[in-house]
């Protein structure tokens, strides 16, 4: 692990259009809408069965169709808070300034950043060990390691990683602690966001809208490092997806991009107050499943839903 981390609800649902984007949108036709909303049904029986709260944006970066649920209420985001910085990071090292961080920047591993959660970063060797932002980057996102985020967190500022969610329009996407200050939790000071700020987050960036385009490639090569997560939990292994979990006691999220071929598509699913996480874990898998079959479906087919295969 080691070697590849281094190396490597009806009422409540509304349909509204996406952001403007650079690029043209598909227009849906009538058979399409319906299959919006049997997606629907399914989310809301996911939902109504769940015991807990649960937070749902869905973003077609096809045709720009949303669905919405709960999706402007400000979620706990545990790990998945990690998708801010590491946005801020490719964003520091596009700019390339005197005082920005590089992906190539050197750093050499002291004792004192370890803390719990850091699988990787705990093996190293203090004093020692030198990595690069980039591979710190790899361990956040691969293993979640909490050290590595740590120190990235020093090295971009946490201040200018919430001052890009501000310049974005996403104000309640806030890093407001570092990993596993249960001090600072304890008095409030969670890392927050809301579905629908995520999804933009993600949107803008795949849109090229943060990022030039060589970066914005390897910001979702990075996002798209194996890792355990639930979004992919009951998709085919095939699918490349770009996400993040993030899970605290009685919480459970989920944030990424699915490149469906023909109709990739934002995801975000967030629950809290969760009595068995585990429900939470299930909720978001079934989400993503349900919205795989509709947007693979829309992929392979033409505007008839037509699939023709090949044999």
């Amino acid at each position: 692990m080691f070697l590849r981390v281094i190396c490597a609800l009806l009422s409540l649902t509304t349909f509204v259009g996406a952001q403007t984007t650079s690029a043209p949108r598909r227009q849906m036709n009538e058979k399409q809408v319906v299959l919006w909303g049997k997606l629907t049904a399914q989310i809301a029986d996911i939902d109504r069965t769940l015991d807990g709260v649960m937070g749902v944006a869905i973003l077609d970066l096809s045709s720009g169709q949303t669905f919405l649920l709960h999706a402007d209420d400000v979620f706990p985001q545990a790990s998945s808070i990690k998708i801010a910085v590491l946005a801020e990071l490719y964003h520091q090292a596009q700019q390339a300034g005197p005082r920005d961080a590089k992906l190539s920047d050197l750093y050499t591993v002291q004792n004192s950043d370890i803390v719990a959660g850091s699988d990787i970063m705990g093996g190293l060797t203090p004093g020692v060990t030198r990595v690069t932002n980039r591979d710190l980057a790899t361990m956040m996102v691969a293993v979640s390691d909490n050290s590595a985020t740590n120190v990235l967190i020093d090295h971009v500022g946490m201040k200018n990683v919430n001052a890009l969610m501000a310049n974005l329009g996403l104000p309640r996407t806030q890093l407001r602690r570092k990993m596993m200050d249960v001090q600072a939790a304890s008095e409030g000071r969670e890392n927050l966001s809301t579905p629908h700020e995520m999804m933009t987050l993600l949107e803008e960036i795949y849109e090229g809208k943060v990022l030039n385009k060589e970066m914005t490639e390897d910001f979702f090569k990075m996002l798209s490092t194996h890792k355990e997560s639930f979004i992919p939990r009951l998709l085919p292994d095939s699918v490349r997806i770009a996400n993040k979990p993030g899970e605290l006691e009685a919480v459970r999220n989920d944030s990424g991009i699915v490149f469906v071929p023909n109709r990739p598509y934002v995801l975000c699913v967030m629950t809290t107050y969760l009595q068995k996480e585990r429900d939470g874990e299930d909720a978001i898998s079934r989400v993503s499943e349900a919205a795989y079959q509709m947007f693979d479906r829309l992929g392979r087919g033409s505007e008839y839903g037509r699939v023709v295969s090949e044999h």
